[in-house]
C-alpha cells in the first residue's frame, strides 16, 4: 500500500501497490502492521456496504464523539464518489478544514478517516457502491452530524444533490452544535 498524508493531519489517501502478471493483479487493501507503522489505528469493529441508486445522492456529514469516536477506511468498489472529510478536533491545527477526494472503482483508492472527522460523500455515478471499515461500533447516542451545505465549511460538491435522507437534511448548522 502507498500511504499519502493529506493536508489534514492523520488523514491518508491509500493507493494500492499492484503486483501484476498475465492473470491481472494482486494488491493488499489492509494490513494492521502497515497501518500501525503510519500511526493509524488498525481496529476494524464493523464493515459496512452502501449502495446508491442515483448520481447526486449525498450521505453525510457524520461522525461519532468519544468514547465512541470512529476511524473509517472508505473505498468505492463500483462507480465513483466524491468523499469529503472535515477535521472536528478542536485541538488540531487543521480544525474545521476539509478536503475532498474522488474515489472510484478505477483508481481503487481508499481514504483513511481519523477519529473526530465528519465524513460524507456524493455519488458521482448511478449504482455507486462504497465499502467502509469502521474502527468503532455504531453508537447512536454519540453520533453527530453537520449539514452538507453548511456555510461554515463552504464545501463545493461536484453536482447538485438529488437524494438525501431526512435525517441528513435535518442536521443543525455547525454553530448550533456542540462538539
Amino acid at each position: 500500500m502507498i500511504f499519502t498524508e493529506t493536508k489534514l493531519k492523520g488523514a491518508y489517501i491509500i493507493d494500492l501497490d499492484h503486483r501484476e502478471d498475465d492473470r491481472g493483479f494482486f494488491a493488499r487493501t489492509f494490513c494492521a502492521r502497515e497501518f500501525e507503522e503510519h500511526g493509524l489505528k488498525p481496529t476494524v469493529a464493523q464493515c459496512n456496504l452502501s449502495f446508491n441508486h442515483k448520481a447526486g445522492t449525498l450521505r453525510g456529514m457524520h461522525y461519532q464523539v468519544p468514547p465512541a469516536a470512529e476511524t473509517k477506511l472508505i473505498r468505492c468498489t463500483r462507480g465513483a464518489i466524491y468523499d469529503v472529510i472535515i477535521d472536528m478536533r478542536p485541538d488540531s491545527p487543521t480544525y474545521l478544514q476539509h478536503i475532498g477526494v474522488e474515489l472510484t472503482d478505477e483508481n481503487r483508492r481508499a481514504l483513511y478517516v481519523p477519529e473526530m472527522f465528519a465524513h460524507g460523500y456524493q455519488a458521482l455515478t448511478d449504482g455507486a457502491e462504497v465499502v467502509y471499515q469502521v474502527g468503532e461500533f455504531y453508537t447512536p447516542g454519540y453520533e453527530r452530524g453537520l449539514p452538507y451545505n453548511d456555510p461554515a465549511f463552504g464545501i463545493e460538491w461536484p453536482m447538485p444533490v438529488t437524494v438525501i435522507s431526512d435525517k441528513d437534511a435535518a442536521w443543525a448548522p455547525f454553530e448550533a452544535v456542540p462538539v
